[in-house]
């Protein structure tokens, strides 16, 4: 097993992405069998929104690094689902308006599509963050290059 350090600003970037391309690859399509709505349209919100995640996720994983170490092998089942709330709990306040307003919904039903996405994001990232800390796709890639 890899030995654990503290995540580079490039492997940083590059979980923040594989995170959001991955979602994105999932939520879509599924989101549009569930509302009937267009898949431009939610793919127009889930770009934005994703774009603004890729952002917040890089401060949050600082942030959370931080206060809590950089042993990500160590954390609890607890510790992250902590750190799944509140990096979800940080998204809600922006998608709700953004998704009312992009597809011209009330407040209520842009909560109510939020809270899909919560449910499948609260479980997503959860899931997405064990196996890459498990798996350490960048830095077997690095390892690679270097041979």
């Amino acid at each position: 097993m890899m030995s654990m350090r503290e995540l580079s600003m490039k492997e940083r970037l590059f979980h923040a992405i594989t995170f959001e391309v991955t979602a994105l690859a999932l939520i879509i399509p599924i989101s549009a069998l569930v509302t009937g709505q267009g898949t431009g349209d939610l793919a127009m919100i889930g770009i934005g929104l994703s774009l603004f995640a890729v952002a917040w996720n890089y401060l949050y994983n600082v942030l959370f690094d931080r206060v809590f170490g950089t042993n990500r092998l160590a954390r609890t089942v607890s510790l992250r689902l902590l750190h799944t709330t509140g990096f979800e709990g940080g998204l809600v306040f922006i998608s709700i308006p953004v998704i009312a307003w992009v597809l011209d919904v009330s407040m209520w039903d842009a909560l109510i599509l939020e809270a899909g996405f919560l449910t499948f994001f609260f479980i997503y990232t959860t899931l997405f963050n064990w196996v890459y800390d498990r798996i350490q796709p960048y830095q077997r890639w690095i390892e690679r290059m270097a041979k």
